[in-house]
Protein backbone atom coordinates (compact mmCIF):
# COMPACT_ATOMS: atom_id res chain seq x y z
CA UNK A 1 0.00 0.00 0.00
CA UNK A 2 0.97 3.66 -0.35
CA UNK A 3 2.23 4.96 3.00
CA UNK A 4 2.69 8.55 1.94
CA UNK A 5 2.08 10.69 -1.15
CA UNK A 6 4.05 13.92 -1.54
CA UNK A 7 3.16 16.65 -4.03
CA UNK A 8 5.10 19.82 -4.80
CA UNK A 9 4.23 22.64 -7.23
CA UNK A 10 1.56 20.62 -9.02
CA UNK A 11 -1.45 22.71 -10.06
CA UNK A 12 -2.50 24.83 -7.10
CA UNK A 13 -0.70 22.62 -4.56
CA UNK A 14 2.56 24.19 -3.42
CA UNK A 15 3.83 21.54 -1.04
CA UNK A 16 1.75 18.78 0.53
CA UNK A 17 2.26 15.41 2.17
CA UNK A 18 -0.63 12.95 2.40
CA UNK A 19 -0.02 10.30 5.06
CA UNK A 20 -2.07 7.33 3.88
CA UNK A 21 -2.61 3.92 5.38
CA UNK A 22 -4.79 0.82 5.16
CA UNK A 23 -8.51 1.09 4.67
CA UNK A 24 -10.53 3.90 3.11
CA UNK A 25 -9.11 7.42 2.70
CA UNK A 26 -11.22 10.23 1.22
CA UNK A 27 -10.11 13.54 -0.21
CA UNK A 28 -12.58 16.44 -0.04
CA UNK A 29 -12.49 20.17 -0.57
CA UNK A 30 -14.24 23.03 -2.27
CA UNK A 31 -14.55 23.14 -6.05
CA UNK A 32 -11.28 24.31 -7.56
CA UNK A 33 -9.28 23.61 -4.43
CA UNK A 34 -7.14 21.02 -6.24
CA UNK A 35 -8.61 17.67 -5.22
CA UNK A 36 -7.99 16.26 -8.68
CA UNK A 37 -4.29 17.06 -8.32
CA UNK A 38 -4.09 14.05 -5.99
CA UNK A 39 -5.31 11.82 -8.81
CA UNK A 40 -3.05 13.67 -11.26
CA UNK A 41 -0.04 13.01 -9.03
CA UNK A 42 -0.85 9.32 -8.84
CA UNK A 43 -1.30 9.24 -12.61
CA UNK A 44 2.20 10.64 -13.04
CA UNK A 45 3.56 7.98 -10.69
CA UNK A 46 1.88 5.34 -12.83
CA UNK A 47 3.81 6.54 -15.86
CA UNK A 48 1.00 8.67 -17.28
CA UNK A 49 1.60 11.40 -19.83
CA UNK A 50 3.15 14.54 -18.36
CA UNK A 51 1.81 18.04 -19.01
CA UNK A 52 3.90 21.15 -18.51
CA UNK A 53 0.66 23.06 -17.94
CA UNK A 54 0.22 21.20 -14.65
CA UNK A 55 3.36 22.81 -13.20
CA UNK A 56 2.50 25.54 -10.73
CA UNK A 57 2.85 29.06 -12.14
CA UNK A 58 6.31 30.41 -11.41
CA UNK A 59 7.76 27.01 -10.42
CA UNK A 60 10.55 25.29 -12.35
CA UNK A 61 9.07 21.83 -11.99
CA UNK A 62 6.36 19.75 -10.35
CA UNK A 63 7.21 16.68 -8.29
CA UNK A 64 5.13 13.67 -7.23
CA UNK A 65 6.62 11.11 -4.85
CA UNK A 66 5.24 8.05 -3.11
CA UNK A 67 6.51 5.70 -0.44
CA UNK A 68 5.06 2.24 -1.01
CA UNK A 69 5.19 -0.66 1.46
CA UNK A 70 4.93 -4.15 -0.01
CA UNK A 71 5.82 -7.77 0.56
CA UNK A 72 9.49 -8.41 -0.37
CA UNK A 73 8.59 -10.71 -3.27
CA UNK A 74 5.85 -8.50 -4.71
CA UNK A 75 5.91 -8.14 -8.50
CA UNK A 76 6.43 -4.37 -8.26
CA UNK A 77 9.49 -4.86 -6.04
CA UNK A 78 10.94 -7.47 -8.39
CA UNK A 79 10.46 -5.21 -11.44
CA UNK A 80 12.01 -2.25 -9.61
CA UNK A 81 15.07 -4.33 -8.67
CA UNK A 82 15.40 -5.58 -12.25
CA UNK A 83 15.57 -1.91 -13.29
CA UNK A 84 18.41 -1.30 -10.82
CA UNK A 85 16.32 0.22 -8.04
CA UNK A 86 16.61 -0.55 -4.34
CA UNK A 87 13.85 -1.55 -1.93
CA UNK A 88 14.76 -1.28 1.72
CA UNK A 89 13.54 -4.24 3.77
CA UNK A 90 12.62 -3.96 7.43
CA UNK A 91 9.99 -5.50 9.68
CA UNK A 92 9.29 -8.15 7.06
CA UNK A 93 8.29 -5.66 4.36
CA UNK A 94 9.96 -3.83 1.47
CA UNK A 95 9.78 -0.05 1.16
CA UNK A 96 9.88 1.27 -2.39
CA UNK A 97 10.26 4.93 -3.38
CA UNK A 98 8.72 6.21 -6.62
CA UNK A 99 9.14 9.71 -8.01
CA UNK A 100 8.21 11.69 -11.11
CA UNK A 101 9.39 15.20 -11.98
CA UNK A 102 7.78 17.32 -14.71
CA UNK A 103 9.63 20.47 -15.75
CA UNK A 104 8.03 23.71 -16.83
CA UNK A 105 9.65 23.06 -20.20
CA UNK A 106 7.74 19.78 -20.52
CA UNK A 107 10.62 17.45 -19.79
CA UNK A 108 9.91 14.54 -17.51
CA UNK A 109 12.12 12.35 -15.28
CA UNK A 110 11.27 9.20 -13.37
CA UNK A 111 12.96 7.50 -10.40
CA UNK A 112 12.29 3.98 -9.17
CA UNK A 113 13.82 2.77 -5.92
CA UNK A 114 16.17 5.77 -5.79
CA UNK A 115 17.50 5.19 -9.31
CA UNK A 116 16.74 7.08 -12.50
CA UNK A 117 14.61 4.97 -14.83
CA UNK A 118 12.61 5.31 -18.05
CA UNK A 119 8.99 6.38 -17.60
CA UNK A 120 8.01 3.03 -19.10
CA UNK A 121 9.58 1.20 -16.15
CA UNK A 122 7.64 3.43 -13.76
CA UNK A 123 4.46 2.46 -15.62
CA UNK A 124 5.32 -1.26 -15.35
CA UNK A 125 5.93 -0.97 -11.61
CA UNK A 126 2.83 1.15 -11.09
CA UNK A 127 0.64 -1.36 -12.94
CA UNK A 128 1.19 -3.77 -10.03
CA UNK A 129 0.44 -1.13 -7.39
CA UNK A 130 -2.44 1.20 -8.19
CA UNK A 131 -5.64 1.13 -10.24
CA UNK A 132 -7.30 4.46 -10.98
CA UNK A 133 -10.98 4.52 -11.92
CA UNK A 134 -12.45 7.69 -13.28
CA UNK A 135 -11.90 7.90 -17.02
CA UNK A 136 -12.32 5.15 -19.60
CA UNK A 137 -8.65 5.25 -20.62
CA UNK A 138 -7.72 4.29 -17.07
CA UNK A 139 -9.94 1.22 -17.05
CA UNK A 140 -8.21 -1.80 -15.53
CA UNK A 141 -10.42 -4.31 -17.36
CA UNK A 142 -10.37 -2.56 -20.71
CA UNK A 143 -8.41 -5.24 -22.61
CA UNK A 144 -9.81 -8.71 -23.43
CA UNK A 145 -6.73 -10.23 -21.80
CA UNK A 146 -7.41 -8.44 -18.51
CA UNK A 147 -11.09 -9.41 -18.64
CA UNK A 148 -10.23 -13.06 -19.20
CA UNK A 149 -7.70 -12.99 -16.36
CA UNK A 150 -10.23 -11.43 -13.97
CA UNK A 151 -12.89 -14.01 -14.86
CA UNK A 152 -10.41 -16.88 -14.53
CA UNK A 153 -9.35 -15.68 -11.10
CA UNK A 154 -12.98 -15.35 -10.05
CA UNK A 155 -13.65 -18.92 -11.26
CA UNK A 156 -11.69 -20.33 -8.32
CA UNK A 157 -9.22 -23.11 -7.55
CA UNK A 158 -11.00 -25.93 -9.41
CA UNK A 159 -10.78 -23.88 -12.60
CA UNK A 160 -7.13 -23.08 -11.90
CA UNK A 161 -6.30 -26.81 -11.69
CA UNK A 162 -7.76 -27.48 -15.15
CA UNK A 163 -6.09 -24.35 -16.51
CA UNK A 164 -2.70 -25.48 -15.19
CA UNK A 165 -3.01 -28.85 -16.92
CA UNK A 166 -4.12 -27.16 -20.14
CA UNK A 167 -1.25 -24.64 -20.08
CA UNK A 168 1.39 -27.35 -19.59
CA UNK A 169 -0.06 -29.53 -22.34
CA UNK A 170 -0.46 -26.56 -24.69
CA UNK A 171 3.21 -25.68 -24.27
CA UNK A 172 4.23 -29.28 -25.08
CA UNK A 173 1.83 -29.39 -28.04
CA UNK A 174 3.12 -26.16 -29.60
CA UNK A 175 6.71 -27.30 -29.07
CA UNK A 176 6.02 -30.60 -30.84
CA UNK A 177 4.34 -28.77 -33.70
CA UNK A 178 7.33 -26.47 -34.14
CA UNK A 179 9.70 -29.45 -34.16
CA UNK A 180 7.57 -31.31 -36.71
CA UNK A 181 7.39 -28.24 -38.94
CA UNK A 182 11.15 -27.90 -38.76
CA UNK A 183 11.67 -31.57 -39.63
CA UNK A 184 9.35 -31.49 -42.64
CA UNK A 185 10.28 -28.07 -43.99
CA UNK A 186 14.04 -28.57 -43.79
CA UNK A 187 14.29 -32.20 -44.85
CA UNK A 188 16.72 -31.49 -47.72
CA UNK A 189 18.98 -29.42 -45.51
CA UNK A 190 18.92 -32.14 -42.85
CA UNK A 191 19.84 -34.80 -45.45
CA UNK A 192 22.80 -32.71 -46.62
CA UNK A 193 23.82 -32.14 -42.99
CA UNK A 194 23.67 -35.88 -42.31
CA UNK A 195 25.83 -36.69 -45.36
CA UNK A 196 28.41 -34.09 -44.35
CA UNK A 197 28.50 -35.36 -40.77
CA UNK A 198 28.79 -38.96 -41.92
CA UNK A 199 31.83 -38.19 -44.11
CA UNK A 200 33.50 -36.18 -41.34
CA UNK A 201 32.94 -38.86 -38.74
CA UNK A 202 34.25 -41.53 -41.09
CA UNK A 203 37.46 -39.52 -41.61
CA UNK A 204 37.93 -39.07 -37.87
CA UNK A 205 37.17 -42.73 -37.19
CA UNK A 206 39.74 -43.81 -39.79
CA UNK A 207 42.45 -41.84 -38.00
CA UNK A 208 41.09 -42.88 -34.57
CA UNK A 209 42.74 -40.14 -32.49
CA UNK A 210 43.35 -40.67 -28.79
CA UNK A 211 43.23 -38.17 -25.94
CA UNK A 212 46.61 -36.37 -25.61
CA UNK A 213 48.13 -38.33 -28.50
CA UNK A 214 49.37 -35.26 -30.37
CA UNK A 215 51.43 -34.01 -27.44
CA UNK A 216 52.94 -37.47 -26.84
CA UNK A 217 53.89 -37.79 -30.54
CA UNK A 218 55.42 -34.32 -30.54
CA UNK A 219 57.66 -35.27 -27.63
CA UNK A 220 58.62 -38.55 -29.31
CA UNK A 221 59.42 -36.76 -32.56
CA UNK A 222 61.81 -34.40 -30.82
CA UNK A 223 63.49 -37.33 -29.06
CA UNK A 224 63.91 -39.36 -32.25
CA UNK A 225 65.26 -36.35 -34.17
CA UNK A 226 68.10 -36.11 -31.62
CA UNK A 227 68.51 -39.87 -31.09
CA UNK A 228 72.26 -40.06 -31.92
CA UNK A 229 73.17 -37.20 -29.58
CA UNK A 230 70.97 -38.65 -26.84
CA UNK A 231 72.55 -42.11 -27.23
CA UNK A 232 76.08 -40.69 -27.11
CA UNK A 233 75.26 -38.66 -23.98
CA UNK A 234 73.76 -41.72 -22.27
CA UNK A 235 76.78 -43.88 -23.11
CA UNK A 236 79.26 -41.30 -21.88
CA UNK A 237 77.33 -40.85 -18.62
CA UNK A 238 77.12 -44.62 -18.17
CA UNK A 239 80.86 -45.05 -18.66
CA UNK A 240 81.56 -42.26 -16.17
CA UNK A 241 79.50 -44.08 -13.58
CA UNK A 242 80.59 -47.67 -14.20
CA UNK A 243 83.52 -48.22 -16.56
CA UNK A 244 86.60 -50.46 -16.55
CA UNK A 245 88.20 -48.89 -19.62
CA UNK A 246 90.09 -46.12 -17.80
CA UNK A 247 91.87 -48.06 -15.07
CA UNK A 248 91.11 -48.69 -11.45
CA UNK A 249 88.98 -46.21 -9.53
CA UNK A 250 88.32 -44.14 -12.64
CA UNK A 251 84.47 -44.30 -12.52
CA UNK A 252 82.06 -42.72 -10.02
CA UNK A 253 80.70 -45.90 -8.49
CA UNK A 254 84.24 -47.22 -7.72
CA UNK A 255 85.31 -43.95 -6.20
CA UNK A 256 82.20 -43.70 -4.03
CA UNK A 257 82.55 -47.31 -2.93
CA UNK A 258 86.20 -46.69 -1.96
CA UNK A 259 85.24 -43.68 0.09
CA UNK A 260 82.54 -45.69 1.88
CA UNK A 261 84.97 -48.50 2.77
CA UNK A 262 87.56 -46.01 4.07
CA UNK A 263 85.01 -44.54 6.45
CA UNK A 264 83.60 -47.88 7.60
CA UNK A 265 87.04 -48.93 9.00
CA UNK A 266 86.85 -46.19 11.61
CA UNK A 267 83.05 -45.54 11.78
CA UNK A 268 82.64 -47.53 14.96
CA UNK A 269 84.60 -44.89 16.87
CA UNK A 270 82.34 -41.91 15.91
CA UNK A 271 78.61 -41.72 15.16
CA UNK A 272 79.07 -38.75 12.85
CA UNK A 273 81.52 -40.69 10.68
CA UNK A 274 79.22 -43.69 10.65
CA UNK A 275 76.36 -41.49 9.38
CA UNK A 276 78.51 -40.26 6.51
CA UNK A 277 79.41 -43.85 5.61
CA UNK A 278 75.72 -44.79 5.51
CA UNK A 279 74.94 -41.83 3.26
CA UNK A 280 77.75 -42.84 0.89
CA UNK A 281 76.22 -46.32 0.76
CA UNK A 282 72.92 -44.77 -0.34
CA UNK A 283 74.71 -42.73 -2.99
CA UNK A 284 76.24 -45.93 -4.32
CA UNK A 285 72.85 -47.56 -4.69
CA UNK A 286 71.48 -44.48 -6.54
CA UNK A 287 74.49 -44.40 -8.89
CA UNK A 288 74.01 -48.10 -9.73
CA UNK A 289 70.30 -47.51 -10.49
CA UNK A 290 71.08 -44.55 -12.74
CA UNK A 291 73.75 -46.56 -14.54
CA UNK A 292 71.27 -49.37 -15.30
CA UNK A 293 68.65 -46.89 -16.55
CA UNK A 294 71.17 -45.21 -18.85
CA UNK A 295 72.14 -48.60 -20.29
CA UNK A 296 68.48 -49.45 -20.97
CA UNK A 297 67.86 -45.97 -22.48
CA UNK A 298 70.72 -46.30 -24.94
CA UNK A 299 69.55 -49.81 -25.92
CA UNK A 300 65.98 -48.54 -26.58
CA UNK A 301 67.27 -45.86 -28.95
CA UNK A 302 69.14 -48.52 -30.89
CA UNK A 303 65.99 -50.67 -31.29
CA UNK A 304 63.68 -47.82 -32.52
CA UNK A 305 65.75 -47.07 -35.59
CA UNK A 306 65.18 -44.35 -38.26
CA UNK A 307 61.89 -45.86 -39.48
CA UNK A 308 60.08 -44.93 -36.28
CA UNK A 309 60.64 -41.21 -36.82
CA UNK A 310 58.96 -41.46 -40.22
CA UNK A 311 56.01 -43.24 -38.67
CA UNK A 312 55.64 -40.58 -35.96
CA UNK A 313 55.75 -37.70 -38.46
CA UNK A 314 53.20 -39.40 -40.68
CA UNK A 315 50.85 -39.89 -37.71
CA UNK A 316 51.30 -36.26 -36.62
CA UNK A 317 50.39 -35.15 -40.13
CA UNK A 318 47.15 -37.15 -40.05
CA UNK A 319 46.21 -35.69 -36.66
CA UNK A 320 47.08 -32.18 -37.87
CA UNK A 321 44.65 -32.50 -40.79
CA UNK A 322 41.89 -33.24 -38.29
CA UNK A 323 42.68 -30.21 -36.09
CA UNK A 324 42.79 -27.95 -39.15
CA UNK A 325 39.36 -29.13 -40.35
CA UNK A 326 37.32 -29.76 -37.20
CA UNK A 327 38.70 -28.14 -34.04
CA UNK A 328 41.77 -26.28 -32.72
CA UNK A 329 43.00 -29.18 -30.55
CA UNK A 330 42.90 -32.94 -30.79
CA UNK A 331 40.83 -33.26 -27.59
CA UNK A 332 38.27 -30.86 -29.09
CA UNK A 333 38.20 -32.93 -32.29
CA UNK A 334 37.30 -35.99 -30.22
CA UNK A 335 34.56 -34.03 -28.39
CA UNK A 336 33.23 -32.70 -31.71
CA UNK A 337 33.04 -36.24 -33.04
CA UNK A 338 31.03 -37.40 -30.00
CA UNK A 339 28.56 -34.52 -30.42
CA UNK A 340 28.41 -35.05 -34.17
CA UNK A 341 27.61 -38.75 -33.68
CA UNK A 342 24.62 -37.87 -31.49
CA UNK A 343 23.44 -35.32 -34.05
CA UNK A 344 23.81 -37.89 -36.84
CA UNK A 345 21.62 -40.34 -34.92
CA UNK A 346 18.95 -37.63 -34.66
CA UNK A 347 19.13 -36.83 -38.37
CA UNK A 348 19.05 -40.48 -39.38
CA UNK A 349 15.97 -41.02 -37.21
CA UNK A 350 13.90 -38.29 -38.90
CA UNK A 351 11.29 -40.67 -40.26
CA UNK A 352 10.75 -42.29 -36.89
CA UNK A 353 10.72 -38.92 -35.14
CA UNK A 354 8.19 -37.50 -37.61
CA UNK A 355 5.90 -40.46 -37.04
CA UNK A 356 6.27 -40.18 -33.25
CA UNK A 357 5.62 -36.42 -33.26
CA UNK A 358 2.58 -36.80 -35.48
CA UNK A 359 1.06 -39.33 -33.07
CA UNK A 360 1.92 -37.17 -30.04
CA UNK A 361 0.43 -34.04 -31.62
CA UNK A 362 -2.78 -35.85 -32.46
CA UNK A 363 -3.19 -37.22 -28.92
CA UNK A 364 -2.33 -33.90 -27.30
CA UNK A 365 -4.67 -31.95 -29.57
CA UNK A 366 -7.60 -34.20 -28.74
CA UNK A 367 -6.90 -33.81 -25.02
CA UNK A 368 -6.50 -30.04 -25.41
CA UNK A 369 -9.93 -29.78 -27.00
CA UNK A 370 -11.39 -31.70 -24.07
CA UNK A 371 -9.69 -29.44 -21.53
CA UNK A 372 -10.60 -26.30 -23.51
CA UNK A 373 -14.25 -27.31 -23.47
CA UNK A 374 -14.03 -27.82 -19.70
CA UNK A 375 -12.46 -24.36 -19.33
CA UNK A 376 -15.18 -22.77 -21.45
CA UNK A 377 -17.90 -24.51 -19.45
CA UNK A 378 -16.42 -23.38 -16.14
CA UNK A 379 -15.92 -19.86 -17.49
CA UNK A 380 -19.58 -19.67 -18.51
CA UNK A 381 -20.66 -20.75 -15.05
CA UNK A 382 -18.35 -18.19 -13.42
CA UNK A 383 -19.44 -15.53 -15.92
CA UNK A 384 -23.10 -15.94 -14.95
CA UNK A 385 -22.27 -15.70 -11.25
CA UNK A 386 -20.00 -12.67 -11.75
CA UNK A 387 -22.57 -10.84 -13.89
CA UNK A 388 -25.37 -11.53 -11.41
CA UNK A 389 -23.38 -10.33 -8.41
CA UNK A 390 -22.09 -7.19 -10.13
CA UNK A 391 -25.57 -6.35 -11.46
CA UNK A 392 -26.88 -6.63 -7.89
CA UNK A 393 -24.22 -4.18 -6.76
CA UNK A 394 -25.17 -1.77 -9.56
CA UNK A 395 -28.77 -1.70 -8.33
CA UNK A 396 -27.60 -0.51 -4.93
CA UNK A 397 -25.36 2.08 -6.62
CA UNK A 398 -28.26 4.00 -8.19
CA UNK A 399 -28.05 2.11 -11.48
CA UNK A 400 -31.10 -0.16 -11.06
CA UNK A 401 -31.62 -0.77 -14.78
CA UNK A 402 -27.97 -1.45 -15.57
CA UNK A 403 -26.81 -5.01 -16.14
CA UNK A 404 -23.38 -6.48 -16.58
CA UNK A 405 -22.96 -9.24 -19.12
CA UNK A 406 -19.96 -11.53 -19.36
CA UNK A 407 -19.91 -13.37 -22.69
CA UNK A 408 -17.89 -16.53 -23.24
CA UNK A 409 -17.90 -17.61 -26.89
CA UNK A 410 -16.32 -20.94 -27.77
CA UNK A 411 -14.41 -21.30 -31.06
CA UNK A 412 -12.57 -24.11 -32.82
CA UNK A 413 -9.11 -22.59 -32.57
CA UNK A 414 -6.89 -23.54 -29.65
CA UNK A 415 -5.00 -20.76 -27.90
CA UNK A 416 -2.78 -20.44 -24.83
CA UNK A 417 -5.87 -19.89 -22.62
CA UNK A 418 -8.32 -22.26 -24.31
CA UNK A 419 -10.54 -21.92 -27.35
CA UNK A 420 -12.98 -19.25 -26.26
CA UNK A 421 -13.17 -15.48 -26.09
CA UNK A 422 -14.25 -13.44 -23.06
CA UNK A 423 -15.94 -10.04 -23.22
CA UNK A 424 -17.38 -7.99 -20.35
CA UNK A 425 -20.25 -5.79 -21.56
CA UNK A 426 -22.45 -3.20 -19.90
CA UNK A 427 -26.13 -2.68 -20.65
CA UNK A 428 -26.75 0.74 -19.06
CA UNK A 429 -30.56 0.50 -19.14
CA UNK A 430 -33.37 -1.72 -20.36
CA UNK A 431 -33.62 -1.89 -24.14
CA UNK A 432 -30.09 -0.56 -24.70
CA UNK A 433 -27.44 -2.54 -26.50
CA UNK A 434 -24.76 -4.12 -24.32
CA UNK A 435 -21.48 -2.37 -25.10
CA UNK A 436 -17.87 -2.96 -24.05
CA UNK A 437 -16.76 -1.42 -20.77
CA UNK A 438 -15.74 2.19 -21.16
CA UNK A 439 -18.19 2.92 -23.97
CA UNK A 440 -21.65 4.40 -23.60
CA UNK A 441 -21.28 5.37 -19.93
CA UNK A 442 -20.35 8.65 -18.24
CA UNK A 443 -17.28 8.95 -16.06
CA UNK A 444 -19.36 8.73 -12.89
CA UNK A 445 -21.36 5.75 -14.15
CA UNK A 446 -18.22 3.98 -15.25
CA UNK A 447 -16.63 4.54 -11.85
CA UNK A 448 -19.66 3.01 -10.16
CA UNK A 449 -19.57 0.04 -12.55
CA UNK A 450 -15.92 -0.52 -11.77
CA UNK A 451 -16.59 -0.12 -8.06
CA UNK A 452 -19.22 -2.84 -8.29
CA UNK A 453 -16.84 -5.12 -10.18
CA UNK A 454 -13.93 -4.46 -7.84
CA UNK A 455 -16.09 -5.13 -4.76
CA UNK A 456 -16.99 -8.54 -6.19
CA UNK A 457 -13.40 -9.33 -7.33
CA UNK A 458 -11.58 -7.88 -4.31
CA UNK A 459 -11.46 -11.08 -2.31
CA UNK A 460 -9.95 -13.10 -5.17
CA UNK A 461 -8.02 -10.61 -7.31
CA UNK A 462 -6.82 -7.72 -5.15
CA UNK A 463 -4.58 -4.89 -6.32
CA UNK A 464 -2.83 -3.11 -3.41
CA UNK A 465 -4.42 0.31 -4.00
CA UNK A 466 -7.59 1.54 -5.74
CA UNK A 467 -8.31 5.18 -6.53
CA UNK A 468 -11.81 6.35 -7.44
CA UNK A 469 -12.52 9.74 -8.97
CA UNK A 470 -16.08 10.85 -9.84
CA UNK A 471 -17.47 7.64 -8.38
CA UNK A 472 -20.35 9.59 -6.83
CA UNK A 473 -21.05 11.86 -9.78
CA UNK A 474 -24.77 12.46 -10.29
CA UNK A 475 -25.99 10.60 -7.22
CA UNK A 476 -27.06 11.48 -3.71
CA UNK A 477 -29.22 10.37 -0.81
CA UNK A 478 -29.50 6.63 -0.27
CA UNK A 479 -27.41 5.80 -3.37
CA UNK A 480 -24.54 7.87 -1.98
CA UNK A 481 -24.72 5.94 1.30
CA UNK A 482 -24.54 2.67 -0.63
CA UNK A 483 -21.50 3.91 -2.55
CA UNK A 484 -19.79 4.74 0.74
CA UNK A 485 -20.72 1.35 2.19
CA UNK A 486 -19.28 -0.51 -0.81
CA UNK A 487 -16.12 1.53 -0.80
CA UNK A 488 -15.72 0.53 2.85
CA UNK A 489 -16.35 -3.11 1.90
CA UNK A 490 -13.63 -2.90 -0.77
CA UNK A 491 -11.30 -1.27 1.77
CA UNK A 492 -11.50 -4.42 3.92
CA UNK A 493 -9.30 -6.12 1.32
CA UNK A 494 -7.24 -3.30 -0.23
CA UNK A 495 -6.24 0.31 0.25
CA UNK A 496 -8.83 2.68 -1.24
CA UNK A 497 -8.46 6.40 -1.97
CA UNK A 498 -11.56 8.33 -3.07
CA UNK A 499 -11.94 11.91 -4.27
CA UNK A 500 -15.51 12.84 -3.36
CA UNK A 501 -17.89 15.75 -2.81
CA UNK A 502 -20.54 13.69 -1.02
CA UNK A 503 -20.62 13.71 2.81
CA UNK A 504 -22.43 10.34 2.78
CA UNK A 505 -19.32 8.81 1.15
CA UNK A 506 -16.81 10.74 3.26
CA UNK A 507 -18.48 9.55 6.48
CA UNK A 508 -17.32 5.97 5.81
CA UNK A 509 -13.63 6.94 5.67
CA UNK A 510 -10.92 5.65 7.97
CA UNK A 511 -8.94 8.76 7.08
CA UNK A 512 -10.33 12.10 5.95
CA UNK A 513 -8.03 14.41 3.96
CA UNK A 514 -9.12 17.88 2.92
CA UNK A 515 -7.68 20.27 0.35
CA UNK A 516 -7.98 23.90 1.46
CA UNK A 517 -7.63 26.69 -1.08
CA UNK A 518 -6.14 30.05 -0.09
CA UNK A 519 -5.63 33.20 -2.17
CA UNK A 520 -3.53 36.29 -1.65
CA UNK A 521 -3.45 39.50 -3.62
CA UNK A 522 -0.41 40.63 -5.57
CA UNK A 523 0.48 43.36 -7.96
CA UNK A 524 -0.53 42.92 -11.56
CA UNK A 525 2.34 41.49 -13.55
CA UNK A 526 3.15 41.42 -17.22
CA UNK A 527 1.02 38.31 -17.67
CA UNK A 528 -1.99 39.98 -16.09
CA UNK A 529 -1.97 37.83 -12.94
CA UNK A 530 -3.38 39.79 -10.01
CA UNK A 531 -3.36 37.15 -7.32
CA UNK A 532 -1.82 33.86 -6.26
CA UNK A 533 -3.89 30.79 -5.38
CA UNK A 534 -2.48 27.86 -3.45
CA UNK A 535 -3.85 24.87 -1.62
CA UNK A 536 -2.92 23.09 1.55
CA UNK A 537 -3.61 19.44 2.29
CA UNK A 538 -4.36 18.25 5.82
CA UNK A 539 -5.55 15.09 7.56
CA UNK A 540 -8.54 15.95 9.75
CA UNK A 541 -9.06 14.87 13.31
CA UNK A 542 -12.51 13.84 14.58
CA UNK A 543 -13.71 17.35 15.43
CA UNK A 544 -12.46 18.74 12.12
CA UNK A 545 -14.24 15.93 10.25
CA UNK A 546 -17.56 17.04 11.73
CA UNK A 547 -16.94 20.61 10.57
CA UNK A 548 -15.91 19.49 7.07
CA UNK A 549 -18.94 17.20 6.72
CA UNK A 550 -21.17 20.06 7.85
CA UNK A 551 -19.67 22.22 5.13
CA UNK A 552 -20.28 19.50 2.55
CA UNK A 553 -23.87 19.02 3.75
CA UNK A 554 -25.07 22.62 3.94
CA UNK A 555 -22.18 24.90 3.10
CA UNK A 556 -22.40 26.17 6.69
CA UNK A 557 -19.69 24.51 8.74
CA UNK A 558 -20.56 26.63 11.80
CA UNK A 559 -24.24 25.58 11.77
CA UNK A 560 -25.16 23.52 14.82
CA UNK A 561 -27.84 21.63 12.92
CA UNK A 562 -25.42 20.88 10.09
CA UNK A 563 -22.85 19.61 12.57
CA UNK A 564 -25.51 17.49 14.27
CA UNK A 565 -26.38 16.00 10.91
CA UNK A 566 -22.68 15.38 10.25
CA UNK A 567 -22.34 13.54 13.56
CA UNK A 568 -25.34 11.46 12.69
CA UNK A 569 -23.77 10.53 9.34
CA UNK A 570 -20.55 9.46 11.07
CA UNK A 571 -22.39 7.35 13.64
CA UNK A 572 -24.55 5.69 10.97
CA UNK A 573 -21.45 4.89 8.91
CA UNK A 574 -19.67 3.39 11.92
CA UNK A 575 -22.73 1.31 12.78
CA UNK A 576 -23.01 0.11 9.19
CA UNK A 577 -19.35 -0.91 9.07
CA UNK A 578 -19.55 -2.64 12.44
CA UNK A 579 -22.60 -4.60 11.32
CA UNK A 580 -20.86 -5.63 8.10
CA UNK A 581 -17.76 -6.73 10.02
CA UNK A 582 -19.79 -8.89 12.39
Amino acid sequence: MIEELRIRDLGVITDAALPLGPGLSVVTGETGAGKTMVVTALGLLLGGRSDAGAVRTGAKSAVAEATVRLEPGHAAVVRAQEAGGDAEEHDGAAELLLARTVGADGRSRAHVGGRSAPVGVLAEVGAHLVVIHGQSEQLRLKSPTAQRRALDTFAGESFAAVQKEYSALYAAWTGARRELEELTSSSRERIREAESLEAALAEIEEVSPQQGEDEALKAESVRLAHAEALRLAAQQAHEALVSEDFGEASDATTLVDGARRALEHEAEHDDALRACAERLADVGYVLNDIAQELASYATSLDTEGPGRLAEVEERRGALGRLTRKYAPTLDEVIAWAETGQKRLFELQDDDGRIESLTDQIGRDEARLHELASQLAERRRAAAGDLAERVSGELTALAMPDAMLRVEVVETDELGPDGKDTVAILLQPHAGALARPLGKGASGGELSRVMLAIEVVLAAVDPVPTFVFDEVDSGVGGRAAVEIGRRLAMLACHVQVLVVTHLPQVAAFADRHITVIKTSRASARGADGVTGVTSSDVRVLDEAERVIELARMLAGQEDSASAQAHALELLEDARSSRAAAAS
